[in-house]
């Protein structure tokens, strides 16, 4: 097995696990508990097939698969001879995962068996000749005559998978991965994450929480969320297992937790409040956790303690990052006498940045605010990306440099924060109309990009619905400038391009929309209407 020695890219983090640690557990998914030296044959195999039939040379790779063997074994593949993953979701509508596969520029695309029903929908709106490589689905004669345009491996054709000979060297800037996050044109927009970046994330994490073999890691995130990282790379840094939460308990996981006696959790703040709802949270009821993360959108702090109590031999921290920033970037310890104090608006802090990253609170001008006072937090280190995918523009707005800062590239996130007394970033609002639901960054205007195109008409907001503890559950609508609508078929218009939790739960038409004195629409009168019809 070749090796880079100067850089630890990931997949040499993996293999090295698999040589220190080939029987235990690496993966649990779909029902099936795989080795490591049984994930690395899988990931052999796709990596060999990548490398034999990759019609050009591309840096990116497509894996469209969800918690299965394939979408594990195929990330590590393209990894493995030195390509980043772009990951696609079978949940997101077929036009959007097309958009995303046509943008991200990719050749070659590794398919899970859960994918095969929209699969040649898929290859017969694809812009180019693609190597579709279907690790676990049995040659389908019909894929071949009906999509002559594209190359196909299947099982039969892969190696026995004992080739590890293949692994390429990856530097720092080599990439990691691709990740498409909402757009304020309605188009995805793509955050390009090096080697490099991961590699500075998963070095303080595994330290700062001394990950070893023995852990047992929670996993989740789908995929195309970008947490899903911290959960695979972590723990095969260590030779940690990973147990994929099945689609039904992602939203309540309690039983999976306490059935795989997990060691490692990671999750949004919305789980931990679902299953106080459902009360599923009581004290002592995960006993095995030692290690409790949150991030993704605000912790509320009656979150914080209710899990603290439940998992008393976890710690529990609030972690905080944009996708550009790795994964995290800042985080606080949740202290059951301290914590409730340094709360702001009951909202738990973000604290303070990863040693060796850096940031900066500032004003309009870039310019730094004075002790206390609120600003748009900015980010500089090497967990920071450089840029947005083939977006020069959009790079050139959110990546700057900032006065007295020399070279550095400062990152503006469009979060408002402020500092306390104890040094601690504190989370206030978002800047612009981006908002979190369930954890999911979304842009608001690409909602309404699908909304006129549905209603043909200009007069669209969306907004999001209900909000609890800075986060929304969904998103509602208010039309106006037509005389009728038909709900459903716009409802459907707009299932057909955007995932599923930012279509509208309800529309409203109204006869105007309210505006403020600077003749914008008011927002916080449609607020009011909300709250008055709830």
């Amino acid at each position: 097995m070749t090796k880079n020695n100067s850089f630890r890219s990931l997949a040499s983090a993996f293999l090295e696990s698999v040589e220190l640690f080939p029987d235990r557990t690496a993966l649990v998914v779909d029902n099936a508990s795989l080795s490591y030296s049984q994930l690395c044959r899988s990931v052999s195999q796709i990596a060999l097939a990548i490398h034999q039939n990759e019609q050009r040379a591309y840096p990116l790779a497509a894996v469209w698969a969800h918690r299965s063997q394939t979408a594990y074994a195929g990330i590590l593949g393209c990894l493995t001879v030195g390509k980043g993953y772009v990951p696609l979701n079978p949940k997101f509508p077929l036009e959007r995962t097309s958009r995303m596969l046509a943008l991200s520029g990719c050749t070659t695309l590794i398919v899970g068996k859960e994918c095969l029903p929209q699969l040649s929908g898929l290859l017969q709106a694809a812009n180019r000749s693609l190597t579709v490589i279907l690790p676990e689905i049995t040659a389908l004669e019909f894929l071949a005559s009906d999509n002559p345009l594209h190359r196909f491996v299947f099982p039969g054709q892969l190696t026995s998978g004992e080739d590890f000979s293949l692994l390429q060297a990856s530097g720092p800037d080599s990439p990691a991965y691709l990740l498409f996050t909402s757009g304020s044109t309605g188009v995805p927009k793509g955050v390009l994450i090096t080697q490099g970046n991961v590699r500075a994330y998963v070095d303080y994490i595994c330290e700062r929480y001394e990950v070893d073999e023995h852990d047992r890691f929670s996993q989740q995130f789908d995929l195309t969320f970008d947490l899903s990282a911290h959960d695979k790379f972590v723990c095969w840094e260590r030779g940690a297992a990973l147990y994929c939460v099945p689609e039904k308990s992602v939203m309540a996981p309690a039983k999976f937790i306490r059935d795989h006696q997990l060691t490692m959790w990671f999750s949004v703040p919305s789980v931990a409040g679902l299953l106080s709802k459902m009360r599923l949270l009581f004290p002592n009821c995960f006993p095995s956790l030692r290690c409790s993360l949150f991030c993704g959108e605000p912790l509320p702090a009656a979150y914080a303690q209710s899990w603290q109590e439940a998992a008393p031999n976890s710690i529990v921290e609030n972690l905080y990052g944009p996708t550009e920033a790795t994964i995290a970037i800042a985080h606080y310890r949740w202290d059951s006498e301290r914590s409730p104090q340094e709360s702001l608006n009951g909202i738990v802090p973000i604290g303070q940045v990863f040693q060796g990253q850096h940031c900066r609170i500032v004003d309009s001008h870039g310019k730094s605010v004075r002790a206390g006072e609120a600003g748009e937090l900015c980010l500089s280190g090497s967990q920071v990306a450089t840029g947005y995918w083939n977006e020069p523009a959009k790079t050139q707005q959110q990546f700057v440099h900032l006065p007295g800062s020399g070279e550095l590239l400062w990152y503006r996130t469009g979060d408002l924060v402020k500092q306390d007394a104890a040094g601690n970033l504190c989370y206030l609002a978002r800047m612009d109309q981006q908002v979190k639901i369930r954890g999911y960054r979304v842009e608001l205007q690409e909602i309404e990009a699908v909304l006129r195109r549905a209603c043909g008409t200009d007069q669209v907001v969306s907004l999001p619905w209900p909000v609890n503890n800075g986060s929304a559950e969904g998103v509602v609508a208010f039309v106006s400038g037509v005389k009728t609508l038909d709900r459903d078929r716009v409802l459907t218009s707009c299932s057909d391009v955007l995932p599923e939790y930012m279509v509208p739960k309800k529309i409203y038409l109204l006869d105007e929309l309210p505006l403020n004195p600077n003749q914008k629409i008011d927002r916080g009168k449609l607020a009011c209407l909300l709250q008055g019809a709830a």
